[in-house]
């Protein structure tokens, strides 16, 4: 497929798009001639930023005009002419573009609502404890007819700007707390964030991130521990890949299952 051209589909949340991006890494080791396009919700596009596997990243407004920006993003896609569009997620949104997509080949799970309208049709299948499955290596599946059967690793792509922006903060050892979540249920509780870190006795910088929605959260957190002064509240001071940037050389990084877990 050499000079082809690739839409990648994840509008899922943060560290979904994380996960998929090792699509990327392995569609481009297969095809180094081809195009690759990848959609995201928008919000999520800062991850991919300069991105230089990447032609464009396509944005979909979920939160305004949703079903407009649909069919407008359904209009972008089909001009494009794909040859192979992969969609990584189940709903019957995504499912629906990649059908109608126009595209050569149309990939997706077989549990997508619009699964019958697509070239490949590949099986969702659950982790379980007796067989292990990682996302990463699920999301393969959609490929692997057309690469191998090895999963590549997820990829971000921070720059120089990014690096420069968190460098300021390096100057001494610290650890990064992310204690939000998109879901409330996987969020350890802010009064249980002040009892860690109030046994942290280690002289490290403590660097509290996350979006501007966790500001209060952060705020609480960082004004509830024993001596504020240690902590430093950035939570919305700092883009996706800035966050990854101060996170690749933290001593160690506390976070619930969420996107800077997945940094």
């Amino acid at each position: 497929m050499t000079g082809k051209k690739f839409l990648i589909i994840q509008t899922a949340f943060i560290g979904d798009v994380v996960l998929a991006t090792a699509l990327i890494e392995k569609l481009h080791h297969h095809y180094p001639d081809a195009t690759i396009d990848f959609l995201v919700r928008k919000g999520n596009e800062g991850l991919l930023k300069s991105h230089p596997l990447l032609r464009e990243v396509l944005i979909w407004n979920k939160k305004r005009k949703k079903l407009l920006n649909l069919f407008g993003l359904l209009a972008t896609i089909r001009s494009r002419k794909y040859d192979v569009v992969v969609n990584v997620q189940r709903f019957a949104a995504t499912g629906f573009l990649t059908a109608l997509s126009g595209a050569v080949t149309k990939i997706g799970f077989d549990k997508n609502p619009w699964s019958r309208f697509f070239s490949i049709a590949v099986p969702h299948l659950i982790s379980t404890k007796e067989n292990p499955l990682h996302e990463t290596s699920r999301n393969q599946l959609l490929i692997a007819s057309l690469t191998n059967d090895m999963p590549a690793k997820p990829r971000l792509y921070p720059v120089t700007f990014d690096f420069e922006k968190v460098k300021p903060f390096k100057n001494q050892p610290y650890i990064c707390i992310a204690p939000a979540s998109v879901w409330y249920t996987k969020q350890y509780p802010a009064t249980k964030w002040i009892s860690f870190l109030n046994r942290v006795r280690y002289p490290h910088k403590i660097y509290l991130i996350g979006g501007p929605d966790d500001e209060q959260l952060c705020e609480s957190i960082r004004t509830g521990i024993d001596k504020p002064s240690r902590a430093v509240n950035l939570s919305g001071k700092l883009s996706l890949l800035e966050s990854a940037s101060l996170q690749k050389d933290a001593m160690m990084n506390y976070v619930n299952d969420s996107a800077p877990m997945h940094f």
